[in-house]
């Protein structure tokens, strides 16, 4: 099989480049350099193993989950994986199958006409009691085409899950890098400028913020780009080179949160966004720089000198009301 590039990998599979290089940070596959090329090459072993994660993400394992799965290659730790996200499954489907039917029971009472009201603590606990689990029938075998498709129906944001949060105007400590593993090489340089000047004791609600800067350059077969982060810092504070102060002016962004990792969900939010009736996006369309959309490490000041593998980020996208 042809080696294929980071981008040819991207396109084909769906997936960005910074997934990728998330997934090969995390040891879940491994491209390699071949002679006669700058950049990384993609393999048919690689590429099946990405196939193989992409369905379990489909199915809503966890990645610390796929690694030990993969890292062992033994069925029991799959079967353990299975069984656990089944029973979470299953608890999921008996609450909301008890909610449904709730519901409906309200529809049917109501449709005996009178005015609204919700029976008292006694008679709500009635209804409940009196309810019988839904049995919910699966096919045996699942299409790829239809798992696909309750992703995309699982993936889809409601008003619920996506928060409006507003970002104070601060001044932060910029560094950008631009080659292999950004994120990697800035985190460093600014936890090492955290530690050094003592700013989570200084400012211990500083906040820590990211994007790519830039984004990877549409056909480039290398999928290279850049990263820069920031940390608030207070007024007058002084930061040394290699970094820099910039103002961030703030203001209000659309907000999801996820485990670090979970890059797809960025099209969950960009879509929400695109379809809200009342936001709508208030960037200045810089492709270069995420569109002024951000990562949010969050409780970063007790994430400092250790792993991130438990770290969760809200993503950002700057909105503004509809007029």
């Amino acid at each position: 099989m042809e080696l294929q590039t980071i981008s040819q990998v991207s396109n084909t599979f769906g997936v960005s480049t910074r997934t990728l290089r998330y997934y090969e940070q995390i040891g879940l596959i491994t491209p390699s350099k071949k002679e006669g090329f700058a950049y990384r090459m993609y393999d048919a072993a690689a590429l099946l193993r990405l196939r193989q994660i992409i369905v379990l993400r489909k199915l809503r394992i966890p990645l610390r989950q796929i690694a030990e799965i993969l890292r062992s290659g033994d069925a029991r730790a799959a079967i353990e994986a299975f069984e656990q996200n089944l029973a979470e499954i299953d608890d999921e489907i008996t609450a909301l199958s008890t909610i449904r039917s709730v519901i409906r029971s309200f529809i049917e009472r109501l449709d005996l006409g009178g005015r609204f009201a919700l029976p008292d603590d006694e008679s709500l606990l009635e209804v409940v009691d009196s309810l019988t689990a839904s049995k919910i029938n699966f096919k045996e075998e699942k299409t790829m085409e239809e798992l696909n498709k309750a992703g995309e129906k699982l993936g889809k944001l409601t008003d619920k899950q996506v928060r409006i949060v507003y970002l104070p105007p601060s001044d932060v400590a910029a560094y950008q890098y631009e080659g292999d593993e950004p994120e990697g090489v800035v985190g460093k340089v600014i936890e090492e400028f955290v530690i050094k000047s003592g700013l989570a004791q200084i400012k211990p609600d500083l906040r820590h913020y990211g994007f790519n800067s830039p984004n990877p350059k549409p056909g480039d077969p290398s999928g290279a780009h850049g990263y820069e982060m920031w940390v608030t810092v207070p007024d007058g504070f002084d930061v040394p080179a290699p970094l820099c102060k910039k103002h961030f002016d703030g203001g209000m962004y659309c907000a999801h949160m996820i485990p670090i990792g979970a890059f797809e969900e960025w099209a969950w939010l960009e879509k929400w966004m695109n379809e809200s009736a009342k936001y709508e996006y208030r960037g200045k369309g810089c492709p270069s720089n995420m569109f002024d959309s951000l990562e949010e490490c969050l409780n970063y000041v007790n994430l400092i000198g250790k792993s991130w593998d438990d770290a969760q980020l809200d993503l950002l996208i700057p909105i503004k009301e509809k007029t």
